[in-house]
């Protein structure tokens, strides 16, 4: 058990990989109230790769009380053929909620789209190859005292 708030802000570090629905799911979760501002999404049509760098929200850390920690992550998917938005803001100021990500077959398997859903209107529409998606925490956690709250959301 961690002994000082050092230690503890450094202990987790996450790491996943999805190349099926269920694997989404499990990443979908752990970014689940993720914040990214406009110019953490890039788009590289060379290597057909599409990321977003995020403040992710640890839920896997979460208690009932304070302390709670984001950190910095890097959400990227490959094999990326098309991509469509709406609602994405341009304002340098900006900070969009990502509250879920979801897979759609489309075509032959394993080829279909995610959908990145942000709080609003704002969504984006990943056409995949199939799904092939990584989640990687890229520095260490800091405290925050805010927990996202769903139902003051509704």
């Amino acid at each position: 058990m961690p002994t000082n708030a050092e230690e503890l802000m450094a202990t987790s570090v996450l790491k996943l990989l999805a190349e099926d629905a269920e694997g989404l799911g499990i990443i979908a979760s752990a970014v689940q109230d993720s914040l990214v501002k406009p110019e953490g999404l890039k788009l590289d049509g060379r290597s057909r790769t599409f990321g977003l760098e995020i403040n992710r929200f640890q839920w896997e850390r979460a208690g009932k009380r304070i302390p709670f920690f984001r950190s910095r992550a890097m959400l990227a998917f490959a094999g990326v053929q098309n991509v469509r938005s709406r609602a994405v803001s341009r304002d340098i100021d900006a900070v969009h909620s990502l509250i879920d990500v979801r897979f759609a077959p489309d075509g032959e398997a394993p080829a279909g789209v995610i959908t990145l859903i942000f709080a609003g209107e704002t969504q984006i529409q990943l056409t995949v190859e199939c799904i092939d998606v990584t989640l990687l925490d890229i520095g260490s956690a800091w405290p925050t005292r805010r927990k996202p709250d769903h139902e003051k959301r509704a």
